[in-house]
């Protein structure tokens, strides 16, 4: 019987407040002090956890939740180019409450826009999975049977999910992916299994 392979699915922690409720997509933003504190919490969760591999997207907000969390695992973290967070075309920049006076679509849809290719100017749906499916393709083959942490992006981690889980990418709106949350995939073979969803242990900071 082949090995489990543990896929360990963190987004970032809180970016700088001029940014939240803002669709950052590829604006290569700064960790607020909140979420430096949230990367750490997470490092320590970690520390004492079993993970082989660590991989971390290379935008700025990544990295710096990943700093923390390579020191406290004794790992480097590997730059993962393809997991770079969706580009949201016309929409990169605004708050969800512009959203709607400009473009007449609520923010809280975008996932079902985005999906449907109906964001002027975004990253084309599908190219969106291919570039996300490439980059897990790549850690799975370097890190199968093993445990591996990947640190990235909100919308990164939903396409992860709808490929791992081979569901339609827009119904992953369900499912909540908070700052420095932590998701936890088993693959047994082609067979994924969600573990562990938005598990925050940052939860109790003041």
């Amino acid at each position: 019987m082949s090995k489990v392979t543990q896929l360990l699915l963190i987004r970032h922690g809180e970016v700088e407040e001029r940014y939240h409720h803002v669709f950052g997509g590829r604006i290569d933003m700064e960790l607020s002090a909140r979420g430096h504190e949230q990367a750490r919490v997470m490092a320590a969760y970690l520390k004492s956890r079993p993970v082989d591999a660590l991989y971390v997207s290379p935008m700025k907000r990544a990295r710096a939740t990943a700093e923390p969390i390579a020191r406290a695992l004794l790992r480097e973290a590997v730059i993962a180019p393809d997991l770079h967070e969706v580009d949201f075309g016309a929409w990169t920049g605004l708050h969800w409450d512009e959203i709607h006076p400009r473009h007449g679509v609520s923010a809280f849809a975008w996932l079902d826009e985005f999906a449907a290719g109906r964001i002027p100017d975004a990253e084309r749906p599908d190219a969106y999975a291919a570039r996300v499916g490439r980059g897990l393709q790549a850690v799975l083959r370097e890190q199968q049977g093993r445990s591996a942490a990947i640190v990235c992006h909100g919308g990164v981690i939903r396409m992860m999910l709808a490929l791992l889980l081979r569901q339609p990418l827009a119904e992953m709106a369900k499912v909540q992916i908070e700052y420095a949350s932590l998701t936890r995939v088993a693959l047994h073979g082609e067979r994924a299994e969600a573990q562990l969803v938005n598990f925050t242990p940052w939860r109790d900071l003041a």
